[in-house]
């Protein structure tokens, strides 16, 4: 097993530069089968989810060429229409996978995908698109079958999921006819994911609303495209900046993207620059004070964003509430975080109080999946004392290289085997 050792407390200090977004690079990876072309995606990050992506594109018989942080793909000649169960086991985004490959297939296997342990993430409104664009989806012995040339027609997902949008969009591409896609999720990786594919050839209308239209087109041909910053590790960094009292300059922060997020930072009393639409500054100094949280879809506050928050919450004076509203499983985390001295409680599985401020103490804690494991390595930061982080694995899944970033910045902590 491989795990995290960090001693602290430490204050952050330097230049962080934001990594590829793991949320939209997955997707255009997968929309990668779309065409029998190349595609070359630029500032694809180096994690553990991408690599497991593309396992999953080789597998099916695609070409992978791989260069630093730079992808291509050629899906010119695709061998099998079933997945390894072993790949689909190891992350939920591998679902993407369905909606790309059932338009140049016809016919795609795979099994009920896994990933993070935060509770049910149920397939449903993946699956009602896909039999409201005429295919048949079959489940049984924990694998999902689909089949058939998606029509284009008026689907409404009836929730805003990302990666249910993002399938359905994928699908519609290459679908005979035209489809009303409604209720589409507006994160900024669904929309980067719609631009790749009108620049692939894709006709889609709408972009960057909750409805689109997709107009169908016999095939898509390559493209070369950046993958976009990751806004969730910007604004990771940014909160443990703030809990570390740090000073920290954090490069493609797209300020657009966190206006929920800078709202409460001026709500709690965090003090912090904005030098341009991409950077922001974070500063020592202020005193904290507690608020109320909230997460929702996007522009709303990110349930991704939710965990990271908290340990900043445990610094601010005051008892502050979170309510986590997508995923009950989600506030495991505020365990390990009690493990550690800090006065939280949880009122159900969707609602957290944190009192603080609290000092916290260095403890032997588990990560639970992606979001929980920058959680509690950002409390180890600041904590008194040696911590020790083990199932490291979640956070390798999305965050490239983290403990030289971090280093960089001061921290004291390294991997050991």
């Amino acid at each position: 097993m491989t795990k995290l050792a960090i001693t602290g407390p430490t204050r952050l200090h330097g230049e962080w530069f934001t990594a590829g977004s793991k949320n939209a690079v997955l997707p255009m990876l997968a929309a990668c089968l779309l065409t029998k072309e190349k595609v070359t995606l630029e500032n694809v990050p180096l994690i553990s989810d991408v690599d497991v992506m593309l396992e999953i594109l080789a597998s099916l018989g695609a070409e992978v060429w791989r260069e630093g942080h730079t992808v291509t793909i050629q899906a010119s000649h695709l061998t099998t229409a079933t997945i390894p169960d072993e790949l689909t086991a190891k992350m939920r985004a591998s679902v993407l996978i369905l909606g790309a490959a059932v338009g140049r297939l016809g016919e795609i296997r795979a099994a009920q995908p896994g990933g993070d342990i935060i509770g049910a993430r149920p397939l449903a409104s993946h699956l009602k698109a896909f039999q409201a664009m005429g295919l048949n989806v079959t489940r049984e012995q924990g694998h999902i079958t689909v089949t058939g040339k998606p029509q284009g027609g008026r689907i409404v997902l009836g929730e805003l999921t990302v990666t249910g949008a993002e399938n359905a969009i994928m699908a519609a591409v290459l679908a005979s006819g035209t489809t009303e896609l409604r209720m589409v999720a507006l994160e900024p990786h669904v929309i980067e994911l719609c631009v790749l594919l009108r620049n692939m050839g894709a006709q889609i209308e709408g972009i960057g609303t909750h409805n689109l239209i997709i107009h169908g087109v016999h095939e898509l041909h390559g493209a070369h495209f950046r993958v976009p910053p990751d806004q969730l590790e910007s604004g990771t960094i940014a909160i443990a900046a703030a809990a570390s009292r740090g000073d920290v300059v954090v490069h493609d922060f797209i300020r657009d993207e966190h206006d929920v997020l800078l709202t409460l930072f001026d709500q709690i009393g965090v003090e912090y620059r904005l030098p341009n639409a991409k950077t922001i500054h974070v500063l020592p100094g202020g005193d904290y004070q507690a608020v109320n949280v909230r997460t929702q879809p996007y522009p709303n506050f990110p349930s991704d964003l939710q965990a990271p928050l908290t340990v900043l919450l445990t610094q601010c004076a005051g008892t502050s509430e979170i309510f986590e509203t997508l995923y009950e499983g989600r506030l495991q985390y505020l365990f390990e975080l009690q493990r550690m001295g800090a006065a939280v409680a949880i009122r159900d599985t969707h609602t957290g109080l944190i009192t603080g401020p609290t000092p916290l103490a260095g403890a032997d804690l588990v990560s639970f999946d992606i979001r929980a494991g920058a959680t509690i390595l950002i409390a180890a930061l600041i904590a008194q004392g040696k911590t020790m982080i083990d199932r490291i694995e979640h956070i390798d899944r999305g965050y490239e290289r983290i403990e030289e970033r971090l280093q960089a910045l001061g921290a004291n902590l390294e991997r050991i085997e």
